[in-house]
């Protein structure tokens, strides 16, 4: 049975220049009143997670922030003057629990540095620190999302699983109770076996999103429902952090990685989709920015197609929630 998607990740930028070609233009003008008209766009598609991605852009001679801090300049590049207070005020009114996104403190594109060296780390933790104490007091501000990655050859690396223990164990001297997430890609290689699920054990989050890296073409949807198999049965061996699957709404306009991001058919979504609803607990999407977008609604962004996509993925989701009350 189809499970219905329940989340997805939001931009206030997207990092890869080309692949927002069509929506980071957009966003960054968004107001105060559009980046909440954006929140009530995906609460009516019935979603209940949002995964804020950054919180602050470093590049070679750039750093900003998306929002009052003391570590960089607000960015000039962001209209809205608080588009996380924006998110996380509208995400309160529809009930929507938010992971806030903890980059990119150090260049997005070099995310092994991100995760192994301290200055960056330590400017990191600042800036959670000081993103709580300015936001922390909504409902909505769920938990913590660990940006940098790299993929699983096989297995995790070392220096990434003590990453996240490191970051996981800072985001409990803010609050415990915020949980945290982490969305992995390399799905296609892991080696579901004893090591594997020690790994599981030593890893210490809530959440494991596995990307089905449909959207950039490593897998094909009628592949990965063998993968997440796999890796339910590693996740059931360790009983540590709950399973999810970070599902590509995308296509690309030409080269990956090098072209815009496009919407997908929704033939090839309701295929992803089917292949891994029986082995995760839920369900989340990269992304609905830009991928889809209501009709009428103020706070559009992306590719014209993005409306039939809304369109499409609504009848989906009244055939998902009818075989569901059957």
């Amino acid at each position: 049975m189809l499970k219905k998607i329940n989340g997805t990740w939001l931009e206030i930028h997207h990092y890869g220049l080309p692949e927002g070609k069509y929506f980071n233009p957009m966003v960054h003008e968004f107001s105060t009143r559009q980046w909440k008209a954006k929140i009530k766009e995906i609460a009516s598609l019935k979603m209940e997670y949002i995964v804020l991605i950054g919180i602050a852009l470093t590049e070679p001679n750039r750093e900003e922030s998306f929002f009052p801090s003391k570590i960089y300049k607000k960015s000039k590049m962001i209209k809205a003057k608080e588009p996380i207070k924006a998110i996380l005020e509208e995400a309160e009114k529809q009930k929507i629990k938010v992971f806030v996104g903890t980059g990119c403190y150090g260049y997005w594109m070099d995310p092994w540095t991100n995760m192994t060296l301290d200055k960056i780390h330590q400017k990191t933790f600042q800036a959670m620190e000081e993103i709580y104490e300015r936001y922390g007091h909504y409902q909505s501000f769920y938990g913590w999302y660990f940006p940098d990655e790299t993929g699983i050859n096989q297995y995790f690396e070392p220096e990434y699983i003590a990453y996240v223990n490191k970051f996981s164990n800072e985001s409990r001297k803010i609050n415990p109770k915020l949980k945290t997430l982490i969305a992995p890609y390399g799905t296609n290689h892991v080696v579901c076996d004893d090591f594997y699920v020690e790994q599981l054990k030593q890893l210490d989050v809530d959440f494991v999103a596995y990307q089905d890296e449909v959207g950039v073409k490593k897998s094909k949807p009628e592949e990965t429902r063998k993968f997440y198999q796999a890796l339910k049965a590693a996740h059931d061996k360790a009983n540590r952090s709950r399973m999810w699957a970070d599902v590509e709404t995308f296509d690309f306009e030409g080269e990956v990685y090098k072209s815009a991001l496009l919407p997908a058919p929704i033939q090839r979504l309701e295929k992803q989709l089917a292949s891994v609803s029986e082995y995760v607990d839920e369900i989340l999407v990269f992304e609905y920015q830009g991928m889809m977008s209501q009709p009428g609604s103020i706070a559009f962004c992306g590719h014209p197609d993005s409306i039939q996509y809304y369109r499409d993925y609504k009848k989906l989701l009244k055939k998902i929630e009818k075989q569901t009350k059957e």
